[in-house]
């Protein structure tokens, strides 16, 4: 029953947001062809608004829409002519995925790493050093991060392409810029998580067991700690697949966020609606599956919700 109601859930969320994006979208004053007003003869540009439904009235837009979307028919693209909508999606979205998969790895591993120093040099020297660069890593934007590494490393000491894609160097500057912040996050959830687990009873038991400290904190503190760390990671991992806009703009990488960037300065509405709804079910399902995996992760979890 509790599935079936975060099923249902599920598709009113993306219901509302494809309806609200459309709205928004429709309350913006002019079109995108408005531009074009003094260039083009007023008949042609009637000719194109017809093409692309913009000489309907508004509820009628509102239901070809909906109408499209439910056989995953996303339209076609304002701006390019040669490519739809679901076919910049299927161009755009294995690179953010790519993208946004290795920032996560870069962040869990080296955020994991550094939470278990600071939590083992509690109160000294590494763990003010950890917690400081942690500080840091939340403080700095990766919009504010990514010039200065692209000044640095790719311009100044020329170590990495500036931009672009294509190659594995090509994602090293982008990834770290994206994961910098949730690597400072995990960092300290997975420092204050360890500490905890340290002071259990279960860890003394150990150490008066004569368990050497390696065994103790790989087989008893990491194992533990790292538990309530998984439970972060899985929203994580649904924003830095979805969250890769302005990195993507940034460092000229032709994925789907900055398909997204360019359709709003384009006012390229069926690529602004389509990759929004794209990138919503993405983040509910993804969201959907997390809520279920916990139950594998912690049998305690139950799959029920408030009155079943």
């Amino acid at each position: 029953m509790y599935i079936v109601k975060r099923l249902l859930t599920m598709i009113v969320t993306v219901w509302l947001i494809a309806t609200l994006t459309f709205i928004i979208m429709k309350s913006i004053p002019g079109d995108p062809f408005a531009s074009d007003a003094n260039v083009l003869p007023e008949e042609v540009l009637q000719n194109i608004r017809a093409k692309y439904n913009l000489d309907k009235p508004l509820p009628v837009q509102y239901v070809l829409y909906m109408k499209n979307l439910l056989t995953f028919d996303l339209g076609p693209s304002i701006q390019s002519e040669t490519r739809d909508v679901n076919t910049l999606i299927a161009d755009g979205f294995p690179v953010s995925a790519v993208l946004g998969l290795q920032s996560l790895v870069i962040a869990i591993v080296f955020g994991i790493l550094l939470g278990i120093i600071a939590a083992l040099n509690h109160n000294r020297l590494l763990d003010h050093l950890a917690m400081f660069l942690a500080i840091i890593g939340i403080s700095v934007p990766s919009f504010i991060l990514a010039p200065l590494l692209i000044k640095y490393f790719a311009v100044e000491w020329k170590l990495l392409p500036v931009a672009s894609w294509g190659t594995w160097a090509h994602s090293i500057l982008p990834s770290v810029a994206l994961a910098t912040t949730p690597m400072a996050v995990i960092a300290r959830f997975m420092r204050s998580s360890m500490l905890e687990v340290m002071r259990q009873n279960y860890i003394k038991t150990a150490e008066a067991k004569g368990l050497s400290p390696a065994a103790i904190v790989i087989k008893h503190g990491i194992r533990n700690a790292i538990l309530p760390v998984i439970t972060f990671i899985g929203p994580l991992f649904a924003v830095l697949i979805t969250g890769t806009f302005v990195i993507e703009k940034i460092f000229a990488i032709p994925g789907l966020g900055k398909y997204f960037v360019d359709s709003i300065f384009n006012r390229d509405y069926p690529v602004i609606l389509g990759t929004t709804v794209f990138f919503s079910t993405i983040l509910v399902i993804t969201l959907f599956l997390i809520d279920i995996s916990y139950r594998l992760i912690d049998p305690r979890i139950k799959l029920t919700s408030k009155g079943d």
